[in-house]
């Protein structure tokens, strides 16, 4: 049995994800998006599992939270990310679908080492 382990790949600085809020990268030919969320970073692939679409391109919001008829009450606000083509929304923090708990973004592990954080693939 042969046991591969990850490399490091450098994607960003820590004050640049933290200024942006997300970086788009690529590693090994693939899109990956760098976000950061409440002092944590997640990496998630640029590809909607709807329709293929960019989605790491789309908007980070907040959404609408379980409420009563009549009643909006918006929270999670930065923690969501928008699909830009057809509004599939998706935690940042877990990658699930809101609405379809089975649908899921395609994560990557990160590390932070000193300054840099390094997505390990």
């Amino acid at each position: 049995m042969t046991i591969r382990s990850k490399s490091r790949h450098v994607v960003a600085t820590v004050a640049e994800i933290e200024q942006l809020g997300r970086k788009i990268v690529e590693v090994k030919g693939m899109e990956i998006g760098i976000f950061s969320v409440d002092g944590h970073f997640y990496a998630w692939r640029n590809v909607c599992p709807h329709a293929a679409a960019p989605v790491c391109e789309g908007t980070v919001c907040g959404t609408r939270l379980p409420s009563m008829v009549y009643e909006y009450i918006h929270g999670r606000d930065q923690e969501i990310l928008r699909c830009p083509w057809h509004g599939w929304e998706f935690d940042l923090k877990t990658g699930i679908h809101l609405v379809e708990g089975g649908v899921k973004l395609r994560g990557y592990d990160l590390e932070v080492d000193g300054d840099h954080i390094y997505m390990l693939i």
